[in-house]
């Protein structure tokens, strides 16, 4: 109870400053080169309430590559545009394997778990295809309503390392367009899918950028609805049990809030009806996750009472 009497600043100030002494923990994603260039000890930390300024703390105005983050938004605007027709080619449920696992994909003829990992988010770059003539300027538009900021680009260096360093991606690829899952060109598919998953943010515009999702569905900076308040309680839903890979389930259990990771070391996460939270240090863990993040994360619904549970 000690806890809830402090402001959140103080709560989130204290904590910054305890975790700061932790920076460097884990593994720069160095198998895509242009993302093991970046130096491991950045740590940058944002909390936006429904009401109130952001708190901003560390690194948390520098922009990074929010690599698998971007699923979140490629799917909530196949979501938007598809509703329950979106579950036609792709399902619901937790992968318990690697993000980018073939030997699963393959044993359940090309449908993939969920639209979180790879191949699912390949799908729904698939859709996007169908859905709009320029898909990646759509995506960035839409980041750009959500954040309120205009700047948001993709980095073209992470994009052109990750065509060069993406067999893997485009074995999956191959693999669904086999079972006819993939309508498009794998170039094409593959093309857009680096290209949004190389997108730079900040903390503090990732924090911003799921407000909509802790508002059931409407941008606070627009008073626009991009999801129902039921889309948005199922999206967040699939956030909490495959947002974090297969180690979604741990974390729901240490942290206890809906959240998407990728392994530009980010994590973004909210709380319905209180916060948006977003940390960024680029060290990871063996499933793909930021270390120092989920650290961070834990102490954090602990200390301040608040999670979805």
């Amino acid at each position: 109870m000690e806890a809830e009497k402090q402001p959140l600043s103080t709560i989130v100030e204290g904590l910054f400053a305890e975790y700061s002494r932790k920076r460097g923990l884990g593994k720069v994603a160095d198998y895509i080169p242009a993302l093991g260039k970046v130096d491991g000890r950045q740590f940058g930390v944002a909390v936006q309430p429904l009401e109130g300024e952001c708190i901003c703390l560390g690194d948390a105005e520098v922009r990074f590559s929010i690599q698998s983050i971007s699923k979140l938004f490629a799917f909530t605007m196949a979501f938007a545009e598809r509703g329950e027709h979106v579950w036609e080619r792709l399902g619901k449920e937790p992968s318990g394997t690697s993000f980018n696992s073939l030997f699963q994909l393959e044993a359940e003829n090309g449908i993939p778990r969920n639209p979180f990992i790879n191949a699912g988010a390949m799908v729904i770059t698939d859709m996007l295809l169908d859905d709009f003539d320029d898909p990646i300027f759509e995506l960035l538009a839409f980041l750009h309503q959500l954040t309120g900021c205009d700047s948001i680009d993709y980095d073209e260096e992470v994009y052109r390392s990750e065509l060069s360093y993406g067999s893997r991606n485009a074995a999956l690829c191959y693999l669904m367009k086999s079972f006819g899952n993939i309508h498009h060109s794998v170039r094409r598919v593959l093309d857009l899918y680096f290209m949004q998953c190389s997108v730079r943010m900040t903390c503090r515009e990732l924090a911003q950028s799921v407000q909509f999702l802790a508002q059931h569905g409407v941008n606070p900076l627009s008073g626009k609805e991009f999801l129902t308040p039921s889309q948005t309680k199922r999206t967040n839903a699939l956030m909490l049990t495959t947002g974090l890979y297969n180690e979604a389930g741990d974390f729901a259990f240490r942290v206890g809030i809906p959240a998407k990771s990728g392994v530009g070391g980010g994590i973004v996460g909210l709380i319905p009806d209180r916060l948006s939270v977003a940390t960024w240090s680029p060290g990871l863990n063996a499933l793909g996750n930021s270390q120092l993040g989920i650290d961070f994360l834990e102490e954090f619904t602990t200390r301040t009472g608040l999670s979805i549970f």
